[in-house]
Formats: C-alpha cells, sequence, structure tokens
C-alpha cells in the first residue's frame, strides 16, 4: 500500500515546512551521491560509537540521510501524504519540532534495542513514523488516497487513516524479530523499533504539540 494523500481535507495554510523537509532531504541526498560512502557514514548513527560517547550529532544529521533512491522515494511519499494535515494542526514551529523530537525517540528505540550494533543507521523512516502516529490519532477516520499494488495489478482506492496505519504499525511490531535476527548477524536491513519508537512517540505527544483548536479543513 503506497499513501498518495489525505483525501479528506486539505491544509488550511500552505505546508511550508513539509515541502523544506522533502527539499532539505532531496538535497542532502544529492550530496550523498557525491559525497562517498566515508562522509555519509560520518553522519550516520551507529550506536556502539553513540554509547561510548562519539558522534552526539548523527541523531539529528541521520534523518536526512538515505540509503538508496527507493530509500528516500519512499519515505517522502509517506512524509507528503500524511505530514501536511499534521502541520496545519500543530503550526509549523511545534511541527518542525514535533519531527526532529520524533526522529531522536525513534533512534533511541532503535540504539535501546541493540546498544552494541555497529551497523550504520540513516533515514527520514522514524520521524515519518512519528507523522502517522499523529495523524492516527488526531484524523482517524480520514480516507487516504492509497495505490494498491497486487503483482502486475494496480488499483487507487480509499483506505480509512486507522487501518492504513494500523496494518502498518503491526507489520512493523510482526517483523521486529527479524530485525533483532539481522542486527545480531551484522545484515543491517529496515530499523524497525526506530519504526516502532516513532510512531509510539506520535501517537503519545499528538495532543501536546496540537494547537487549541486548530483543525485542518475537511474537503466539501
Amino acid at each position: 500500500m503506497i499513501p498518495l494523500g489525505d483525501a479528506t481535507r486539505n491544509p488550511v495554510r500552505f505546508p511550508l515546512v513539509t515541502v523544506s523537509l522533502i527539499v532539505a532531504n532531496v538535497l542532502v541526498f544529492l550530496w550523498e551521491i557525491g559525497a562517498g560512502d566515508a562522509a555519509i557514514l560520518r553522519f550516520a548513527v551507529v550506536p556502539a560509537a553513540l554509547m561510548h560517547g562519539h558522534g552526539w550529532i548523527t541523531p539529528f544529521t541521520a534523518m536526512f540521510l538515505h540509503g538508496g533512491f527507493m530509500h528516500i522515494a519512499g519515505n517522502m511519499v509517506f512524509l507528503q501524504a500524511f505530514a501536511p494535515a499534521v502541520e496545519d494542526t500543530m503550526g509549523r514551529i511545534r511541527f518542525l519540532l514535533f519531527y526532529l523530537l520524533g526522529g531522536l525517540a525513534a533512534t533511541a528505540a532503535q540504539v535501546a534495542l541493540d546498544p552494541t550494533s555497529t551497523v550504520p543507521q540513516l533515514g527520514a523512516s522514524g520521524a515519518i513514523a512519528a507523522v502517522m502516529g499523529a495523524f492516527l490519532v488526531t484524523y482517524p477516520a480520514d480516507r487516504i488516497k492509497t495505490l494498491m499494488l497486487f503483482g502486475w495489478f494496480v488499483e487507487v482506492t480509499y483506505v480509512p487513516a486507522f487501518l492504513l496505519v494500523g496494518v502498518w504499525f503491526l507489520l512493523q511490531l510482526l517483523n521486529q524479530t527479524a530485525a533483532v535476527v539481522q542486527a545480531a548477524t551484522g545484515t543491517g536491513g529496515v530499523a524497525y523499533a526506530a519504526h516502532v519508537g516513532g510512531c509510539i512517540y506520535g501517537m503519545l505527544t499528538a495532543r501536546v504539540f496540537e494547537r487549541n483548536g486548530r483543525r485542518a479543513a475537511a474537503v466539501e
């Protein structure tokens, strides 16, 4: 399931922070292409190094790095689908703070799972998971325009947010065992704990960051 956007409501204000985050991620990715692996690894999170007091800036820098085109493309698709309504509800400054703290919460969850790991961690998915968690709490009944892929069969349909995000969250939990095995064998893989941690952070703090009485406008 690939979310394309919220079909139930439109933001009252232009989602400036969301667009800026997408642009920043794309520009950093273009820098990555020319910078080489050594420069990229310098700014990715390595849990073992972090636990020994090294690379304290990396939890911030790592959330703007990506491992390849499909990695950044997938993350940006999810970000543009869920973030505009959440930004409109929180306000730009509150949303930016929420997003960055969500990335840190996601990193903390992944590091706590395996603090001795030397596998570099990078990507915006933890912060985006926080946005999805906030969306789930704020607009659970909204219909998300979704691209469904079944082999060669493609269909666009509308899925309630609680179902789409709920299924996604359940898959992260179910895949956590595989992630633990991958970390133990040093093969890397998807940071499912970061997704789970980020989403839980978003669900728990959405109301804290929400501006009083603020709601994105429903589509007439």
